[in-house]
């Protein structure tokens, strides 16, 4: 099978979002051929090189988000019109997103009126990426002042939102330039019949942006799509907005991604999800309860055997925190906590260690650097008789450590250090160090956020964010108890075992793909060496469509006797391959 492996701001670079995932799936599935299709965010991310590449991945093929070359395409009049048509379109679909959104009634709005808006914008975008194609790119389009001015007219048109209305020429360009970036992939030249029209499945790493040459390949070539999301696209551009931008240009922003992620859930032929809290956004958005599926992410649980196979050894007052350090991990409430546990523990330690690269800070950036200076300028205060060396491990309550990265090799000793593993955080998605914990064997405390509860699954202690006290009650109880900390810790690395390992994440996609190119196979037409169309190149028996009846009870008349002859339907096969993979 060969599989176009859609990516925006990670693999094949050395860093980025879904990096580790998306190696660990390619070399699992060797029996595939790849191609990589991947979008830079930014000139370090190439600069930084790319991560070695199995003999699977046949083909790798880049573009830049962060700058988009020139194409020299120039719009004849009638390209000119239809593009203002298109754009104008494009525009005056998410004004109306912009004012469903606002309405009091929207909670009310009818499926069928939903629906039209989303065909407009769907036939709008689709309309842009067939004059992308006939024309040879939209660049200098998308960048011109025709498309500022298409978009200042759908603002101001009758109906279109107040805050639309007021939009100033500053709010159009602003909004005009994003979506230049985020359509710049209408402009690629991957789809031809030597690109994504010569895959049999594309498998979007994420939703966004990266989706989008998944969008235009099925509509151009009818390659079915496969959208992965372990942190659901949408829901980071709403974190990410900046509070900067005016109220407009965040409205407007976030109606285009909403219906981009709309048309993605609906076009594309299965969605994957990491954990109940990403299937609830994607249900929210649109998406088909019979096309969503749970896989969660796959983890190398090789790496911390050693450590989850050995009783323990850690010293029995220690509790351990490891993560990137910034605001949301809330280290502030869990310093908070531990002079309540020092109250009543007084032998008790706290290890904070950061696996954030680069130095002080982590992966936070200045950000992270300032809230570790603080973390640690709270400690001395909580901690004044004991404050001296706290930036290092010594006979001090509170330790600052720092590891190389999430990969370093010693990240299992690290897990192995403490009695209890502690996670604090008040925004989280799918906690991988959490999964970790439970690899290695440790009792565990969470915060109730993100998918912490679906994780532990009742293998662990959870309490409320924000909240000191109910930490530190949780966390006495622990440190009291060696027989309840060994009980949840080998429960713990039992359901880590079977529910998050890399083997049981290759093998449900390896299920998709064959379920999804059962259903949805490529309509192609071989050629021969000299360009005729070869008889049989495709079975027949490869798309059979429409159902097949039921089969008769009894043998068909004028057929000898015998046992009933059971014609095999293929949404019988379908379906037997949907329960497997289940």
């Amino acid at each position: 099978m060969r599989i176009g492996l859609l990516t925006e701001g990670g693999y094949p670079y050395v860093s980025g979002d879904a990096r580790l995932w998306c190696d660990r799936l390619v070399r699992g599935l060797g029996q595939h051929e790849f191609h990589v299709y991947a979008l830079s965010r930014d000139r370090r991310q190439e600069s930084e090189g790319r991560t070695p590449l199995p003999p699977q991945v046949s083909r790798v093929r880049t573009a830049a988000l962060w700058a988009a070359e020139e194409d020299g395409v120039s719009l004849g009049r009638r390209a000119r019109r239809r593009f203002t048509e298109c754009y104008g379109e494009l525009a005056a679909a998410l004004c109306e997103a912009v004012s469903a959104s606002a309405s009091p009634v929207s909670a009310g709005t009818s499926p069928s009126s939903s629906a039209l808006e989303a065909d407009r914008f769907a036939s709008a975008l689709y309309g842009l990426a067939e004059l992308a194609r006939d024309e040879g790119g939209l660049v200098a389009a998308l960048r011109s002042e025709t498309a500022v001015r298409a978009l200042e007219r759908a603002c101001r048109a009758p109906g279109a939102p107040r805050a639309a209305h007021e939009a100033r020429v500053p709010d159009l360009l602003a909004v005009a330039a994003h979506l230049e970036r985020a359509l710049r992939p209408l402009s690629l030249d991957w789809y031809e019949d030597d690109g994504l029209g010569a895959v049999d499945l594309c498998h979007a790493a994420s939703g966004g942006t990266a989706a989008l040459p998944g969008l235009l390949a099925h509509h151009l070539c009818g390659v079915p799509l496969l959208v992965t999301e372990y942190g659901v696209r949408l829901r980071s551009h709403y974190l990410a907005s900046g509070t900067d931008e005016a109220p407009v240009v965040r409205a407007l922003l976030a109606a285009f991604h909403g219906r981009l992620a709309t048309e993605t859930y609906r076009r594309a032929a299965c969605i994957t999800h990491g954990n109940t809290h990403a299937r609830r956004w994607q249900e929210r958005c649109g998406a088909d309860r019979a096309k969503l599926r749970t896989v969660y992410p796959g983890m190398d649980a090789d790496r911390f055997a050693e450590v989850g196979e050995a009783p323990e050894s850690a010293d029995p007052h220690t509790l351990v925190w490891v993560g990137r350090v910034d605001p949301t991990k809330d280290l502030v409430s869990l310093l908070h906590a531990f002079a309540e546990i020092r109250k009543e523990e007084p032998k008790a330690r706290l290890r904070v260690i950061d696996t954030g690269a680069g130095g002080a800070g982590g992966g936070g950036g200045a950000e992270g650097a300032a809230y570790l200076e603080h973390c640690r300028v709270l400690a001395a205060q909580l901690f004044p008789d004991e404050a001296e060396g706290l930036h290092s491990v010594g006979d001090n309550p509170v330790s600052f450590e720092e590891l190389g990265g999430p990969e370093a090799p010693d990240l299992a000793e690290a897990y192995a250090s403490g009695a209890v593993v502690v996670l604090s955080s008040v925004v989280e998605g799918f906690p991988l160090g959490l999964v970790q914990a439970m690899f290695c064997g440790r009792a565990t405390v969470s915060t109730d956020v993100g998918a912490v509860v679906e994780v532990i699954g009742g293998t662990g202690l959870v309490v409320p964010p924000r909240n000191p006290r109910a930490l530190a009650e949780a966390c006495v109880a622990l440190l009291r108890d060696a027989e309840r900390r060994a009980r949840l810790g080998a429960a713990a690395r039992a359901r880590a075992l079977e529910l998050f390992t890399v083997e049981q994440n290759i093998t449900a996609f390896h299920g998709i793909y064959l379920e999804i190119v059962a259903q949805c196979p490529v309509r192609r037409v071989v050629l021969d060496d000299t360009g005729e169309p070869l008889p049989f190149g495709v079975p027949a028996e490869a798309h059979v469509p429409g159902r097949w009846p039921a089969p008769a009870a009894g043998p068909v008349p004028g057929w000898a006797a015998g046992p009933p002859v059971r014609a095999t339907a293929p949404t019988a096969v379908q379906g037997a391959v949907t329960e497997g993979v289940r």
